[in-house]
């Protein structure tokens, strides 16, 4: 017991030392951290994830919601808004796009039938909160990339999640209805936002009084908690009414509530006292989180390691493409453009629904899972090669040719 705490001590201190080298050298931290995972792990045998119980997956759920909560608290409305339609394209391009290139390479490279196949694509066609925001926070992108990046990855994991179960259902029952499919999405994200808004609304009226009781710093992450599980249990997704309910607390004079005269005297916002302790919530989970996934991780047979870096480096060249499509016209410059076709790494939602067809009896199931597992760790490791090679003067010069976006012009010196 004495070393695990000792271990823990040390983590924490290891992560300020990465996070210091991340700006120094362009190196994530998360890489790092789930390599660090994957050797006390997989490789030493030190521990398992069998070693955490339930506690491991609640961590792992706990550091996504508080993610996508202070990522909310530091969007702007109006960006959000101005970005909302480049978001829709992004995302919607390529999910579908990253999902026929995983299953054709599994069909053809796998041998798996198209049904397995595609719940493999399905399952690998977002990209994880987990990764792209802490990325994003701290590689400092533009407001409206930055933006862009956080939504996609939000509404990819909805789009995964609510794929994989109804392509489950095609195999248990033998067919689902479209319209049905489409209008769950559609609630999925409607309702969760709306819960969302109105939770944050009704937190920010009670929260002068909730700071008259001692020791209330972590209270607003509490009632994300409980917003979190309650639209869980009503059947909507929890991650984008954590992400609603962050936007309203920072963003609550673009609702329109100083009409309202009675309810504008009642709010309380945020102050920097709140915002420092989430973001250092933010650290702590991240640094478990990742180190955990570096446990979870089930290395398969060497050919299996070999399709997961073809379908990752197939996927990368995609975005890469679809990133000059989306961006041509748009007046980001060349790193936030070179940086947005770069962050599609794969996470938390990929590895937690990777186990769900085996746990249904899918032939193929063992497959389907130790490639996602495999394709997590090779396409975080390449999102971090990718984003620590980027100042090279090579790479600045590939990117430029492939997304259209003239050179940053050198600052003379003094």
């Amino acid at each position: 017991m004495s070393t695990t705490i000792l271990v823990i001590g040390l983590m924490v201190f290891f992560a300020h030392f990465l996070s210091l080298q991340f700006r120094k050298t362009n190196i994530p931290d998360v890489l790092v951290l789930m390599l660090a995972g994957i050797l006390i792990g997989p490789v030493l045998g030190i521990v398992s994830p069998e070693d955490f119980g339930k506690v491991g997956p609640v961590i792992a759920t706990i550091a996504l919601v508080v993610i996508l909560f202070e990522s909310g608290t530091s969007l702007n409305l109006g960006v959000l808004g101005k970005s909302l339609a480049i978001t829709v394209v992004l995302t919607l391009w390529c999910f579908f796009l990253t999902a026929i290139i995983v299953t054709l390479l599994g069909v053809y490279l796998l041998d798996l039938s198209l049904l397995p196949a595609t719940m493999l694509g399905v399952t690998l066609a977002g990209t994880s909160s987990a990764v792209v925001i802490p990325m994003v926070s701290a590689l400092q992108l533009s407001e409206k990339p930055a933006t862009v990046l956080v939504l996609e990855s939000a509404l990819t994991d909805v789009l995964c999640i609510v794929g994989v179960f109804a392509l489950l259902q095609v195999y248990t029952q033998g067919g689902v209805e479209p319209g049905r499919l489409a209008g769950g999405v559609l609630a999925a994200l409607i309702f969760a936002a709306a819960i969302g808004v109105v939770g944050g609304i009704g937190w920010l009226l009670v929260l002068g009084k909730v700071r008259d009781f001692p020791n209330t710093i972590s209270s607003t992450l509490a009632y994300v908690f409980i917003v979190y599980g309650l639209t869980e249990m009503l059947g909507f997704s929890g991650a984008i009414a954590a992400l609603a309910l962050g936007i309203t607390l920072t963003n609550f004079e673009k609702f329109g509530l100083a009409s309202f005269r009675n309810i504008d005297k009642g709010i309380v916002p945020l102050n920097e006292i709140d915002l420092v302790f989430y973001r250092e919530s933010v650290f702590l989970l991240k640094t478990y989180f990742f180190v955990y996934l570096g446990i979870s991780i089930h290395f398969g047979t060497a050919h299996l390691a070999l399709t997961a870096v073809a379908m990752t480096a197939l996927v990368f060249a995609m975005r890469l493409g679809l990133a000059r499509f989306v961006y041509r016209d748009a007046a980001y410059s060349l790193r936030d453009s070179a940086i947005t076709s770069m962050l599609a790494p794969k996470g938390l939602a990929a590895a937690v629904l990777a186990g769900l067809p085996l746990q249904y009896g899918v032939s193929g199931g063992e497959i389907i899972r130790d490639t996602t597992y495999m394709v997590v760790l090779v396409s975080i490791a390449l999102c971090a090669l990718l984003v620590a090679a980027y100042p090279l003067p090579g790479m600045m010069r590939f990117y430029s040719r492939a997304l259209g976006k003239p050179l940053p012009s050198k600052t003379p010196e003094p």
